[in-house]
């Protein structure tokens, strides 16, 4: 089974916070230190990351991140047609996300701020979850007035980060009917359970009228549906979407389109080392998939190749070898 996309288009387009991501690797007691909630995504201010840092004992890696940037240049470097939307600042670390889109073959559609570019610090427990801790800086300056019919011109695809909600509910709902003028399918992640539990009502309605393609994993399921049982949970995420995608880890994910649920088994028989940047990796191969015309269940292994690999690594980046891997994997589909 395969998805109907616009015709003669495959550009996917990323809407989301142009972030630059600091990775440590820390102990559970080093995490409830700083804080009582472990996984998901907590907003800070600046000082708070910059007095976590001066406390780390490992080593920090730092690199350009996002959710919806992830996801992008993974399409990116799987050779799709990609551009991402953001907002970044006019430092050394919004050089650095900018450059970055660039070296990995997406184009850049980025508005500038005179306020510090945003930074997300991933706290990475020995269990490779980790929970973040988010100071959107510039980001959360993009605004609905930033966004017009250029952005998503010639897109297939325009993926919807919903942590852009905390910038305004406006900002997500315009972006997402200029996509659907444009003639692009809407994509939405769920991004984490913490925003769902904070904009659970406008989601819901939102969804039904914009969004065809859903992503959640089990947490953000949960707090969308109300459901933990997999196939109640995967029923209700596809209400009022063509495609719901529902992520169960270690055990693969699900696909629902028009009432036909696809099994994806999981790939890979390594422990994970970071969990950074998993499910944006599986949105790669996923849409990646869509936008050629594979079939679900091909999508899904794709997408399921995707996020095994930058679980084998530390942050959001799959090195050359591992999209090797990938790229043979298609090769020989």
């Amino acid at each position: 089974m395969r998805i109907d996309i616009p015709a003669g288009k495959k550009k996917i387009v990323g809407i989301g916070a142009a972030l630059v991501d600091i990775l440590a690797r820390e102990t559970d007691a080093f995490l409830k230190g700083i804080s009582e909630i472990k996984g998901g995504m907590t907003l800070v201010d600046n000082p708070f990351i910059e007095n976590v840092s001066k406390k780390m004992t490992g080593e920090v890696i730092t690199v350009s991140g996002g959710a919806a940037c992830n996801t992008i240049v993974g399409i990116g470097k799987l050779g799709g047609d990609a551009r991402f939307i953001g907002k970044t600042g006019r430092d050394s670390f919004g050089i650095l996300f900018e450059s970055d889109l660039k070296k990995n073959h997406v184009e850049p559609f980025l508005f500038q701020s005179s306020s510090p570019n945003g930074k997300v610090l991933s706290i990475i427990t020995p269990d490779a979850q980790r929970s973040m801790f988010t100071f959107l800086g510039a980001a959360s300056e993009l605004a609905a007035s930033d966004i017009s019919e250029a952005c998503f011109k010639d897109a297939a695809i325009v993926l919807v980060e919903a942590y852009l909600l905390y910038n305004s509910p406006e900002l997500v709902i315009k972006a997402m009917k200029m996509a659907r003028n444009e003639g692009a399918l809407v994509a939405m992640d769920l991004s984490s359970f913490t925003v769902v539990n904070d904009f659970k009502s406008l989601l819901q309605n939102e969804v039904n009228t914009y969004v065809n393609i859903l992503i959640a994993n089990e947490d953000e399921a949960y707090a969308f549906t109300g459901h933990r049982d997999e196939k109640k949970a995967i029923a209700a995420l596809s209400e009022g979407v063509d495609v719901a995608v529902l992520k169960v880890g270690k055990r693969g994910s699900y696909i629902n389109h028009d009432g036909k649920v696809t099994a994806v088994e999981p790939l890979g028989s390594g422990d994970a080392i970071d969990t950074t940047g998993a499910g944006d990796l599986w949105a790669s191969g996923f849409l990646f998939g869509i936008v050629n015309g594979w079939t679900l269940s091909m999508c899904g292994k794709i997408a399921s190749a995707c996020g095994y690999e930058v679980c084998q690594v530390i942050g959001a980046k799959i090195p050359d070898t591992g999209w090797g891997r990938i790229q043979k994997m298609i090769e020989d589909k």
